[in-house]
């Protein structure tokens, strides 16, 4: 289909007066609205204003412009059906071939601390989202452009085709201004439904519109027998998972996927040089240093066997040094993360083809919800942003922690952040010595941590712990007791609460609270 008319009315006007000018250079004449309009007269191309195709003017400040039947017949008549063409041109329509067009922000006009809704309202587009959906319903004889990356592509088949588009060209353009306007509605949608009764938008949306685009086909999900695929925000949050580059290896996997999430998250908290190893979800070995190396080494003892297979994540640039000490100890990993790699280091990796090797840069930016499916519903709540301080420490004991222990104590708080509770994580000069997750009891949690470290040859004596919920009874502490550790980290709130504070003191061990927990499930 060759493309003799084209409507081109934006908002966002970036590149536009490039891909107008290219259309022109091709014989297309041009159909614009307003400050488009004018952008296009301004660089010396002939364009008709709407209203002087349409024989009416603009009017409602706007609100009225191309909700009209020359505009939407010319759009809307099919090129197949002559009583179609016979009727637009008995009524002189002329067929519009191009619909360019993309949409009033209402995303950045809501996003506005003090925007208010009159303001919104006025940004709601009305025209455009017609058009689109009149271009695209018809793309058997229409072509639909929302995206300016979408101008030269376009561009050069058209050079390439006597000025034609393709059908398949048009039907995935129109699939795109479906998708465009869909999510512009969904904004709108989510915005309006969080409004209270004074207008004042409050955190969660009354109707919930999700929007995600998909990556890629997955080979199978948590199992063989599932199927899954990988989605990802259409404008991921810098430094999330999500935003990753593979310079190498096999495709990831549904599982590798989830733990290199929970790998990223828990080691771009620390400001130190970070390495965390993370096997099923959980951090098996988490550790800080002068540098990575350093870090790698610590965080490999704690749980060696649990690190094989597993994913390892670092917070600084990787060098030939770091994986040298893991081919010396012919580390398996499924995946390994950086923000950078430098060039050496890459080429030693490139020995092993499948380990897959993710670049992304390291952010402290959260996406607003987090969401869990469950059945016939969606649980959704905002990130665990919070990270305690030394300042909010409360000590409850006779026996106050020494400033070394407290930094140790804040240390094991963030990695238990990360572990699935009931959590408990034993650790010393910065790296961890056991972590026992995700049992039903917190003293079996306990338990589990001071055998790992038993089993990795670790010693407990003078360690600290974290647990990420309360003690509800005084067995947890008499087992970190045996174990040797000197000072807790818990959050308090416990019923029982005095009686576990009574057996810190009995034990002579130090004991903070900071009145928030980190449950994970």
């Amino acid at each position: 289909m060759k493309i003799r008319l084209a409507l081109i009315s934006l908002s966002d006007k970036r590149g536009a007066l490039q891909f107008a000018q290219g259309l022109a250079a091709q014989g297309v004449k041009l159909l614009s609205t307003g400050g488009t309009a004018k952008m296009l007269r301004d660089a010396g191309l002939a364009v008709t204003e709407i209203g002087d195709h349409t024989g009416f003017p603009e009017m409602l400040d706007g609100r009225v412009k191309t909700l009209h039947p020359k505009v939407h017949g010319g759009i809307l008549a099919r090129r197949d059906l002559p009583e179609h063409l016979a009727t637009i041109a008995a009524h002189g329509i002329t067929a519009i071939d191009l619909v360019c067009v993309n949409l009033y922000p209402f995303r950045e006009t809501v996003a506005k601390p003090d925007v208010t809704l009159a303001e919104a309202i006025e940004n709601i587009d009305i025209g455009g989202p017609a058009m689109l959906r009149s271009a695209a319903k018809n793309y058997n004889g229409v072509a639909v452009v929302t995206d300016p990356e979408d101008y030269a592509p376009l561009l050069a088949e058209m050079q390439a085709n006597d000025g034609a588009l393709t059908l398949a060209t048009r039907f995935e353009l129109a699939k795109k201004a479906f998708t465009h306007t869909a999510r512009y509605d969904g904004v709108i949608a989510n915005w309006l439904t969080s409004l209270d009764d004074a207008n004042k938008p409050q955190q969660f949306p009354g109707k919930l519109q999700l929007a995600f685009d998909r990556v890629e086909t997955l080979r199978y999900g948590e199992n063989p027998h599932q199927q899954a695929a990988f989605y990802r925000d259409p404008v991921p949050t810098p430094g999330a998972i999500a935003a990753y580059k593979q310079l190498q290896g096999k495709e990831l996997s549904y599982n590798n996927i989830g733990d290199a999430d929970a790998a990223w998250e828990c080691v771009k908290t620390f400001k130190a040089p970070a390495c965390v190893i993370v096997k099923h979800a959980n951090p098996c070995g988490v550790a800080i240093d002068a540098n990575l190396l350093a870090a790698y080494e610590k965080a490999f003892q704690t749980d060696s066997t649990s690190a094989f297979g597993g994913i390892i994540a670092f917070n600084g640039t990787v060098d030939t040094d770091v994986v040298a000490a893991m081919n010396a100890r012919k580390h398996f990993v499924e995946v390994l993360i950086a923000p950078a790699f430098t060039p050496a280091a890459k080429e030693m990796l490139a020995s092993k083809q499948n380990l897959r090797v993710l670049e992304l840069p390291i952010s402290n930016d959260y996406h607003a919800f987090e969401m869990k499916r469950v059945g016939g519903g969606l649980l959704v709540q905002t990130p665990d942003t919070f990270n305690v301080q030394a300042a909010d420490l409360k000590t409850v004991t006779k026996i106050a922690p020494t400033a070394a222990q407290i930094d140790d104590l804040l240390f094991a708080w963030r990695v238990a952040k990360f572990v699935k509770s009931n959590a408990i994580v034993f650790c010393a000069g910065g790296m961890t010595l056991g972590v026992g997750a995700g049992q039903m009891s917190r003293v079996d949690s306990t338990r589990i941590a001071a055998m790992k470290a038993k089993n990795a040859g670790l010693s407990l004596a003078g360690s600290c712990v974290s647990s990420d919920a309360f003690f509800p009874f005084r067995d947890g502490l008499d087992v970190i007791a045996e174990a040797g550790a000197k000072a807790i980290i818990q959050p308090g709130g416990s019923m029982r609460d005095d009686e576990v504070i009574a057996a810190a003191n009995e034990h002579g061990i130090a004991m903070v609270f900071t009145g928030a927990r980190h449950f994970r499930h």
